[in-house]
C-alpha cells in the first residue's frame, strides 16, 4: 500500500538564523510494506526533535558538519533526518514488530523508512510521556548527564556555570547540578531566554 508522505526540507542553504520562509513542506510517497530480508522498518512518526545542531546542517559550510557524523550538511529539497518517536507500521527486522513504539533517527516527515535499525530502539515503558524520549530521555538528556557526571565530575557545594542554559542540554545540566547540591549560574543569549512563564528564572 502506497500513501502520501509529507516532509519538511530547506529551500536553499541558510545564512544566519533560519526562518519559516527558509523551509517548505513537500510531498512524496512511501510504501507501507517491506521486503523480506531487507531489514527495513517503516515508522509512522509521532514526535520529532528540533535541535539547535540542525541550524549548522542547514548552512552550506559549518565546522560541525565534519566533526559530528550525524550533523552532516543537508541537501535542499531532501528530507531532514532527526531524532524522533514513532509507531512501527511494517518491519522486516526481527527486533521490531508492527505497533512497536520506537525512538531513534527518523525524520521531519510523516513516515520514515529506517534502512539500518542500528539507531533505533523499542520503548517498552509507559512511565513517562512519549515526548520525553525526544528530549530529557533522549540525546539531550544523555548528553547533559554524561557531560555533568562523567566529564565535569562535580562535588557537592561547588559552583557550576552553565553556558547556553536555556538550551535542551544546558537546561538539564542546570537541573542536575541543583539536585546534586551545587550552586548553579547559567547564561543565555537574551533576556527572553532567561525568563519564562511568570517571570521565572531558568533554574
Amino acid at each position: 500500500m502506497e500513501v502520501e508522505n509529507r516532509f519538511i526540507t530547506i529551500k536553499e542553504y541558510v545564512q544566519g538564523s533560519p526562518s519559516e520562509s527558509d523551509l517548505e513542506v513537500r510531498k512524496g510517497s512511501v510504501v507501507l510494506k517491506v521486503e523480506e530480508g531487507s531489514n527495513d522498518v517503516v515508522v509512522k512518526n509521532i514526535y520529532v526533535s528540533i535541535d539547535p545542531y540542525q541550524i549548522n546542517r542547514m548552512k552550506k559550510l559549518s565546522p560541525s558538519q565534519s566533526a559530528i557524523n550525524f550533523a552532516t550538511r543537508l541537501v535542499p529539497g531532501q528530507g531532514i533526518d532527526a531524532y524522533g518517536i514513532g509507531k512501527v507500521v511494517a518491519s522486516a527486522n526481527p527486533d521490531f514488530e508492527k505497533d512497536d513504539t520506537v525512538v531513534g533517527l527518523l525524520g521531519w516527515e510523516e513516515y520514515s523508512v529506517v534502512r539500518s535499525a542500528f539507531f533505533l530502539r523499542k520503548i517498552d515503558s509507559t512511565e513517562f510521556p512519549l515526548s520525553y524520549h525526544a528530549g530529557l530521555l533522549g540525546l539531550s538528556g544523555l548528553t547533559a548527564y554524561a557531560g555533568f557526571y562523567n566529564v565535569c565530575k562535580p562535588k557537592k557545594g561547588e559552583k557550576v556555570f552553565v553556558s547556553a542554559a536555556s538550551g535542551s542540554v544546558g537546561n538539564v545540566v542546570g537541573q542536575l547540578a541543583k539536585l546534586f547540591g551545587c550552586y548553579v549560574v547559567g547564561c543565555a543569549g537574551s533576556k527572553k531566554k532567561v525568563f519564562s512563564g511568570r517571570n521565572r528564572h531558568i533554574f
